[in-house]
């Protein structure tokens, strides 16, 4: 299965290391970031895991809950999570899935062939509250996640959707944001009082509106 922006997520029921869970039932109204590891026991994911405990409280202000996904049992989870621990000095503080019959990987079309057809690749999944994908990020086995970017992503989709803007390349949240091009630039002056500058016809900026 290919799952495309704007695609409704499947849902799935599976093991975790804080036991069975319905996964809309789990997800709620909140915003999900689910991320995939090929297995247990691997250097690069085991300091991601370890990065996303500490930016846990992050993504909750965020209205945001974060679970992982490995292939093993949750048995092994419960190993690896101390090794989490103790490495990163963290507390491993989320739910880790054990996709041990590989339900959720086909499901979500984390079986990369090409790659490995025994594991899963390393994707990034954002999903919004309507159980929407909004943003997906697959990265090679050598190559460790940037969850500073996820965060940054979130902020650039919960604004964009509640405003007629876009966020420019390497946007913090904070920063001047571009304004729609669907809107005439006398309307965008009513609706961002703080002022819009008009770099081009189509390239207009405004400061950041619910700041």
């Amino acid at each position: 299965m290919t799952l495309q922006l704007g695609d409704t997520i499947p849902n799935f029921t599976q093991q975790t290391t804080e036991g069975e869970i319905n996964f809309y039932d789990w997800a709620g109204d909140s915003w999900v970031v689910l991320f995939s590891h090929p297995a247990d026991y691997t250097p690069v994911c085991t300091t991601e895991l370890g990065s996303v405990a500490k930016l846990k409280s992050e993504f909750e202000k965020r209205g945001a809950k974060v679970i992982a996904l490995s292939v093993d049992d949750a048995d092994s989870h419960q190993g690896w999570i101390g090794d989490i621990n103790e490495t990163q000095s963290t507390t491993v503080n989320y739910p880790i899935i054990a996709d041990v019959d590989k339900k959720v990987s086909n499901l979500y079309g984390m079986i990369h062939p090409n790659a490995d057809a025994k594991v899963t690749v390393r994707t990034v999944f954002v999903i919004d509250p309507q159980k929407k994908l909004r943003l997906t990020i697959t990265y090679p086995p050598s190559t460790g996640r940037n969850f500073n970017e996820i965060l940054r992503v979130l902020d650039s989709l919960q604004l964009t959707d509640n405003y007629s803007v876009a966020t420019p390349v390497d946007w913090q949240d904070g920063e001047d944001v571009v304004v729609s091009p669907k809107i005439p630039t006398d309307e965008a002056k009513q609706r961002f009082p703080k002022g819009v500058t008009e770099v081009k016809s189509y390239l207009r900026m405004t400061p950041q509106p619910n700041k």
